[in-house]
């Protein structure tokens, strides 16, 4: 079974308003494993309500950024998953690249359409 690696703020986590609803119960229709990943320090962590997250959350606090691949390398390792175990969406296309260069099957998530039905196709898709 894949874990589905979801993108934290943005994406899943909407700054001022908190968790995006409409994919939490996008989310929530899956059986699979969620990890929420962040770049977020200690103090964004808190002000942006990562510890009051329903799925485990990994920051690695700006050292390295989503946008080197060595975030997604110590990310796998520190869950002891494999680049084939993951499927993984993201609001940042350089984040996007940076996880495709490590062979994980990423997509591009235009938070500003919140194309919610593309979402599900690839999440669907990929599973």
């Amino acid at each position: 079974m894949k874990t589905i690696l979801v993108d934290a703020v943005g994406t899943f986590v909407i700054k001022g308003e908190g968790i995006f609803r409409e994919m939490y119960d996008l989310l929530e229709t899956l059986s699979e494993r969620k990890i929420i990943l962040t770049s977020a320090d200690d103090e964004q962590y808190k002000s942006f309500g990562l510890d009051n997250m329903p799925y485990e959350v990994f920051t690695l606090k700006h050292n390295p950024e989503k946008t080197d691949p060595q975030y997604y390398e110590k990310m796998l390792e520190h869950f002891g998953l494999d680049k084939s175990d993951v499927i993984y969406f993201e609001h940042d296309k350089e984040a996007v690249k940076s996880a495709q260069s490590v062979g994980i099957k990423s997509y591009f998530y235009n938070n500003d359409k919140k194309d919610l039905k593309a979402l599900r196709d690839f999440l669907t898709g990929n599973l």
